[in-house]
């Protein structure tokens, strides 16, 4: 059945919903944070303010007010507005409502589709929106937590804008909470809570820029706080952090968010950056993260980023992938630190990375090479010659058909002196 579900549904509100649904902008003037988003002249800003948003993607994490922009636009919009939540809608219920918004766009009006947790619907329900939105029977904002890169049909993509959110600012943070306790109609004003300002930066920092949980928070710190004589409730530090949850670690190893932490982590070993390294490995370690998964990428990052120029770095990695065969949670997390600090401290090559690489590419797409007769098995091999038996243990021969450079070492670490050895055996020296 269709209902248009902006027309009252703010004033609807019960009396007892929850402090973040009341507090809710109603406009734009009201909303605080993503000011890179809806500044002064910034893209979105000009296309709500003139009713023209085209299709559209609204990412970035909870609480930063991709759905309370998106009913904004609603109300201000003179199209009609449908509201879907993609974990539990159907394909019926989906090409019943499209049908609607199609059989309307023949009497001149549009449909404004908000499908929230976008990323739910699989490939052939994506493709079910595809010809709606490309005739322009619906605009459609979708709504999701995940980068729409890995959960949206392309086809989609390419007719969507695409707008991330960000966390919430501490300034931002700051705002809701003034606007929380200031507001006697939809806010907290009428019971007198007051914020010392430890308990105020102890919300901030744990509410990590989602604003629902920000304002939950001060909800049940002010509900739970007794008056004063005065009729003020002091909430004080040890009241904020008995009324706010320790804070939770988004990462889902099945999300993006998987890849962009391991990113940063290799990144940052890579970049000789060991506090970063150590830090996003302990968000992944605390978000659950296999320590083994951890352990193979750095046994990887070892070998391509540091390779010879520290050949102890892929020793200790080996270590701390075999700590992890044998050692859980929270033992664990000590040798692979130890691995990952040692990486990011050591020089840096990735000599043996381009070495292999370039080999690799010759042997495809290079000359055939027979192996020379010198080199051959056993009582094949013809005029090979032993190397301890002469000076310094070398000599130059033929190792290899038409000769070719792979491996140029750097001047990083113990590189340097490969690099210089190398070059005097290649002289002939």
């Amino acid at each position: 059945m269709e209902k248009d579900l902006f027309s009252a549904m703010d004033n609807s509100l019960p009396a007892d919903a929850p402090l973040a649904a009341r507090l809710a902008p109603k406009k734009l003037e009201d909303f605080a944070g993503q000011e890179h988003l809806l500044g002064p002249g910034k893209l979105l800003r000009r296309l709500v303010e003139a009713d023209k948003v085209t299709s559209a993607v609204f990412y970035g994490t909870p609480g930063c007010g991709k759905t309370a922009l998106a009913r904004i636009i609603a109300d201000r919009t003179h199209a009609y507005t449908e509201e879907l939540n993609a974990a539990v809608a159907g394909t019926p219920e989906l090409k019943r409502m499209l049908e609607s918004a199609r059989l309307r766009k023949r009497q001149g009006t549009s449909t404004l589709l908000i499908l929230d947790e976008i990323h739910h619907f699989n490939r052939t329900q994506q493709d079910v929106l595809l010809p709606s939105v490309e005739r322009g029977e619906i605009i459609l904002i979708g709504l999701t937590t995940e980068n729409p890169f890995y959960y949206v049909n392309s086809a989609l993509i390419s007719r969507f804008t695409l707008f991330e959110f960000k966390p919430l600012s501490d300034t931002a943070a700051r705002q809701i909470i003034n606007r929380a306790l200031s507001d006697k109609e939809a806010g907290m004003g009428k019971c007198g809570a007051v914020l010392d300002d430890d308990a105020r930066e102890h919300l901030i920092t744990q509410s990590s820029g989602d604003a629902r949980k920000l304002l939950n928070a001060v909800e049940l710190a002010a509900l739970t706080t007794a008056p004063a004589e005065d009729g003020t409730r002091r909430i004080t530090l040890a009241i904020a952090e008995e009324s706010i949850q320790k804070r939770s670690i988004r990462y889902d190893k099945t999300s993006d968010s998987h890849y962009d932490m391991i990113s940063a982590l290799i990144k940052s070993m890579r970049g000789s950056d060991p506090d970063a390294a150590v830090y996003w490995m302990a968000k992944m370690l605390a978000g659950g993260e296999d320590p083994r998964f951890l352990a193979r990428r750095m046994f990887i990052c070892a070998a391509e980023d540091v390779g010879n120029a520290d050949p102890l770095a892929i020793l200790m990695a080996q270590a701390a992938f075999q700590a992890s065969e044998t050692l859980g949670m929270p033992e664990v997390r000590i040798p692979l630190a130890q691995a990952a600090l040692y990486i990011a401290c050591a020089p840096k090559s990735n000599a043996v990375y381009k070495a292999i690489d370039a080999a690799m590419s010759e042997v495809e797409n290079g000359p055939v090479r027979e192996v020379p007769p010198n080199l051959r098995s056993g009582g094949k091999n013809e005029g090979y010659k032993y190397p301890h038996d002469y000076p310094g243990h070398y000599l130059k021969q033929l190792y290899m058909p038409k000769p070719m450079e792979f491996y140029k070492p750097t001047s990083q670490g113990r590189e340097e002196n490969i690099s210089l050895r190398l070059k005097k055996l290649r002289e002939g020296k």
